[in-house]
């Protein structure tokens, strides 16, 4: 380990109980971000579930929006196009500072996808990330193959993040047992020739406390 990750500050877990509305999130991880900014706070991660939502990323295009009055919808200000959060779905909110940790996007994205993979591999769940699909897929071979003759696959985690000089927010999601027909109201993250999955229904019966325990596990070894 190098020296400047030794000295690398301890990140504080946050976990919130219940239900956590859309813009009581956003308002605490602007306000935390703040904090962090003027040296009054440390890195956090705050894992939490919200009431069924879409949120609209930088890129998201209106005509991704099915069914705009299903669930209340949300511009995010995260990078990315729209995605469901709901009850079952661990999302976990990530505020990293970047000026510790080398300011390289790019690179930061990567490890978040490394993240969820090592936390999925707790679970021997093989998760895998595609060109041009953001997020984290599983291969579903017993659904079939594509017209094209690749196996199908359907995604499981998403990600999106947004920098402020440096320091992030937003995060990961990762699908453990939510009601996979409320993504039906968005095309998710734009793409609509895959499918969405849960671990719960890969069949493994993981619970969210499970999946904190290797989301914490996982954390240490990538970051």
């Amino acid at each position: 380990m190098s020296d400047q990750s030794e000295r690398r500050p301890m990140v504080e877990w946050i976990e919130s109980r219940g239900l956590v509305p859309y813009e009581v999130a956003l308002s605490e991880m602007e306000r935390r971000v703040a904090a962090m900014h003027e040296g009054r706070a440390g890195e956090a991660i705050w894992l939490l579930e919200h009431p069924p939502l879409y949120t609209a990323g930088t890129s998201a295009r209106a005509k991704d929006l099915i069914d705009p009055d299903r669930f209340p919808v949300h511009v995010a200000g995260r990078g990315g196009q729209y995605t469901y959060h709901g009850p079952g779905q661990r999302v976990a909110y990530v505020m990293l500072d970047l000026n510790h940790r080398g300011r390289d996007v790019r690179a930061f994205v990567r490890q978040l996808e490394e993240w969820v993979i090592a936390t999925l591999a707790e679970f021997n769940v093989v998760g895998e990330i595609r060109e041009g699909r953001v997020g984290v897929w599983v291969r579903r071979p017993e659904k079939g193959l594509n017209p094209d003759g690749s196996v199908k696959e359907d995604k499981i985690a998403a990600i999106g993040i947004k920098l402020r000089r440096w320091i992030s927010f937003h995060g990961i999601s990762i699908n453990v047992e939510p009601d996979l027909g409320h993504f039906g109201g968005i095309v998710p993250c734009g793409i609509s020739d895959h499918g969405v999955t849960s671990l719960v229904d890969l069949g493994l019966p993981v619970t969210m406390a499970d999946l904190d325990a290797a989301l914490k596990k996982a954390f240490e070894a990538t970051f």
